[in-house]
């Protein structure tokens, strides 16, 4: 008989813990409702350590109002980062809860305000970024991914970034995933002008940007490839593991690639590069000529190899691709451009030399001769930074270089004639 009194006492405790539950609920749901969302805050903290003996109705209802409550305190620019992180984790689990109960009520809204955080996250990123703030941009763009893994780009982003703050070990965790995931971020983009605000929009598809052009909103349309990725991830990932001693490593992972995806030129490129890098010349000019004969008028693929023999301060091959790159395709700004800057190299160390001298006979002569050399300099690279402005007149910094060029030269008419353009 004691024990059946001890029983209705108990149901009678969770009787009584259930309702002061329910009016906690309801105390922070209209806390919330009045804009007191720190007060609100705090009544959630009272009722968390009693929710999981909770109902699936209560739980999603306390989980659905602590989002909303947490993102609100971070909208106030209150403890930002955290309550964001933890406003996207209330929703999470509100979702969970639905989606195993079968009873869903407030999922929809907890997914819209879960898309909002990820874009407060992508922005918060962005701006960090700018800031030099590396690794809490990574950070940010990482946790985004994990709000929504169909957008691997931010997993991507998260992991170059993470690069940009020296930090190679979780570089390396998430190159990783993307490797897993066979990532390769190659796609297309579709622009086209704003008639309004006359700037680019981007659009997702091709038919949403013609409809858009088609409605009269929009004109220029475009479409812009984007070549795939795959090779500055592996890129990464051999440099990373070869600043840790594991080049044998780097080069089976890049190798292991090629085999996966023998059309990527991006992740032949990449091989090559290693190879380079390592100084093992033979097997570099093999990679790059089998790349040649595969691709022999590919003036990008030329391009590149001039990119990855001018880093490797290999300044003839670099000469030799760019010219290569020109003759395939005449209007390669990027190729005059590159050839300007790599003769111009040479100009720091005649520079360095002449300001070292002093006015002996024998050191102005020296002079003399240095001085002929730098103009010999510049007079080569007025033809490629001629056509780079010719073929882009609103490029700035090629317009500077070509006037300080004329400027050492002393060729008035030619600067006074560039100046008046520029204006």
């Amino acid at each position: 008989m004691k024990s059946k009194y001890v029983l209705l006492a108990s149901a009678l405790l969770i009787s009584v813990a259930t309702f002061a539950q329910k009016d906690q609920i309801k105390a922070a749901e209209k806390a919330f409702k009045k804009g007191e969302s720190q007060e609100a805050s705090t009544i959630l903290k009272d009722a968390e350590s009693s929710i999981a003996d909770a109902a699936d109705a209560e739980k999603a209802q306390y989980y659905y109002i602590k989002g909303n409550v947490l993102l609100d305190l971070a909208n106030k620019k209150i403890n930002t980062d955290v309550n964001l992180s933890l406003a996207a984790k209330a929703y999470q689990d509100l979702i969970d809860v639905e989606k195993t109960s079968g009873k869903v009520k407030y999922s929809t809204q907890a997914a819209t305000s879960i898309t909002e955080i990820k874009y407060k996250l992508i922005n918060a990123a962005i701006a960090e970024s700018k800031l030099e703030k590396h690794s809490e941009s990574a950070k940010k763009l990482y946790d985004a991914y994990l709000l929504d893994k169909n957008d691997t780009i931010n997993l991507y982003y998260a992991a170059s970034t993470y690069v940009n703050a020296k930090e190679y070990t979780k570089a390396l965790e998430l190159y990783d995933n993307l490797k897993k995931i066979n990532y390769s971020g190659k796609g297309t983009s579709y622009f086209a002008i704003n008639k309004l605000t006359t700037q680019e929009d981007f659009f997702n598809t091709a038919q949403e940007r013609d409809r858009m052009v088609k409605l009269g909103t929009h004109e220029k349309p475009r479409t812009e490839a984007i070549p795939s990725k795959k090779g500055e991830i592996y890129k990464n990932v051999a440099l990373i593991l070869v600043q840790d001693g594991k080049t044998e490593e780097a080069k089976k992972a890049i190798a292991d690639a090629r085999k996966a995806d023998p059309t990527d030129n991006s992740l032949a490129l990449t091989e090559a590069n290693l190879y380079l890098e390592t100084k093992d010349f033979e097997t570099y000019k093999k990679i790059i000529g089998d790349i040649l004969s595969q691709n022999p008028n590919d003036a990008d693929l030329t391009f590149n190899l001039g990119v990855i023999s001018g880093n490797a301060g290999n300044a003839v091959d670099a000469e030799k691709y760019y010219l290569k790159a020109i003759e395939i395709k005449p209007d390669y700004i990027n190729a005059y451009i590159n050839l300007a800057a790599l003769k111009l190299e040479g100009e720091k160390l005649i520079i360095d030399e002449m300001n070292k001298l002093g006015t002996s006979t024998k050191e102005m002569k020296r002079y003399d001769e240095l001085k002929l050399k730098r103009d010999n300099i510049f007079k080569s690279v007025i033809p490629y930074l001629k056509k780079a402005y010719e073929l882009d007149v609103d490029n700035v910094d090629v317009a500077k270089t070509l006037l300080n060029v004329y400027s050492a030269l002393e060729m008035t008419a030619e600067s006074k004639a560039l100046k008046a353009n520029m204006k």
